[in-house]
């Protein structure tokens, strides 16, 4: 994308009065002014549901590259300069879109870019209904040398790397797989990288309004434990694993296909174990109920990796006003998505799985999750991505 001198963005003397003296995550109407004043650029409009009450959703451009292996262009280099040395075939991804096949990655140009003062740095994750469908996609960003984060000031191109992993997708251009969420930070904090809202504040919150409907239990964040028993879940499905052999997914239909046909249900054992088999992709739900607050954020990280042999929750952000009910008591749970790794690994029910750290806003959103729009998670229990209709 072409970015002229006369469009540069703004210092941060300049980005004071729009943003005024508050730090931390920018909510919906703030990404709005982010729009309107070029510090988020598109090749076309930005759809008034690309905005989310905490982040905005990126959009997949008119072509995508199929490359050997993932990769990242290190500091001195850009995403288009080490395509050309990898020559990758080009597929477009205009009219019917293009399938993306199992265990291919893909690297897609966004319709989006961005221009970022130095005040203002980016974090990104699939969406929900990514995750939910196993698909593996993280952000890079021109002379970056990690995945899903854009540096403070950034000012280029942004990049989606996509690798299916349990279903071949069609998708296509304009398609939302990831989203990403901006910080406003001071100038003592450029350095910092830990923005986590400490366990003691989280215990004095819970006092106030109630994190979660049973105990507190915290370390580093709130611990979340996953559901294997039908009493806690009130269904004999406590699960559902992928099938390896199904028809492909077109990423933008929503309750379009049989959840039969693409997932096996697991029902809930005696022993209230589960044994995750090497390789395979499971849906599972948290024994927690879940609210976040107006005024905070959330985000779910993986459990220690000395902890278990298992990968949890591709998809982690958790808007504010998710889980929310009149009643004032949590609602909605997490949802894991979990992949085993080299060896089987027995999970019990109640097993420490996940964590969920939480962030402030840097002012409560003008729209709350569940509130306006379509709001396909609020108030979930153990639930399958919005392309699946159940029987």
């Amino acid at each position: 994308m072409n970015m002229h001198a006369s469009s540069l963005p703004l210092d941060d003397e300049n980005a004071s009065p729009l943003f005024g003296n508050a730090f931390g995550l920018l909510g919906h109407d703030k990404i709005e002014l982010m729009l309107r004043r070029n510090l988020i650029r598109a090749l076309s409009p930005v759809a008034p549901s690309q905005l989310q009450p905490a982040s905005l959703d990126l959009r997949l451009g008119p072509r995508a590259y199929r490359v050997r292996a993932s990769f990242l262009p290190g500091k001195g280099r850009t995403v288009e300069e080490q395509l050309k040395m990898l020559k990758p075939d080009e597929i477009s991804l205009k009219g019917r879109g293009a399938v993306l096949e199992r265990g291919c990655v893909y690297v897609i140009p966004l319709l989006e870019s961005l221009a970022l003062p130095v005040s203002i740095s980016a974090t990104a994750n699939p969406k929900s209904s990514s995750g939910r469908l196993d698909i593996f996609t993280r952000l890079i960003t021109d002379r970056s040398e990690i995945f899903d984060v854009t540096e403070s000031g950034y000012f280029g191109q942004l990049y989606a790397e996509v690798s299916p992993r349990s279903f071949s997708v069609r998708v296509h251009e304009g398609s939302r797989l990831n989203q990403i969420r901006f910080r406003r930070l001071n100038s003592q904090q450029l350095q910092r990288t830990d923005f986590a809202v400490d366990d003691k504040e989280l215990r004095k919150r819970h006092r106030q309004t109630p994190l979660v409907d049973g105990e507190l239990n915290l370390r580093g964040g709130l611990v979340l434990r996953v559901a294997l028993s039908d009493a806690t879940l009130e269904s004999r499905i406590i699960g559902y694993r992928a099938q390896k052999h199904t028809d492909i997914i077109d990423v933008d239909s929503v309750g379009t296909y049989e959840a039969s046909d693409f997932w096996e249900p697991i029902e809930a054992r005696a022993d209230r174990r589960l044994i995750l088999d090497p390789d395979e992709f499971y849906i599972l739900a948290s024994q927690e109920k879940l609210h976040i607050p107006p005024d905070l954020a959330a985000e779910m990280v993986p459990i220690d990796p000395a902890m278990g042999e298992f990968r949890v929750h591709y998809a982690g952000f958790f808007d504010p006003g998710f889980g929310y009910t009149q009643g004032g008591q949590p609602g909605a749970r997490a949802v894991l998505e979990v992949r085993s790794h080299e060896v089987p690994f027995i999970l019990e029910d109640g097993q420490v799985i996940g964590r969920l750290v939480f962030e402030k806003m840097a002012e409560a959103p003008d729209v709350l999750y569940g509130a306006a729009g379509v709001s396909n998670y609020q108030g979930q229990g153990l639930k399958l991505s919005k392309h699946f209709r159940m029987r």
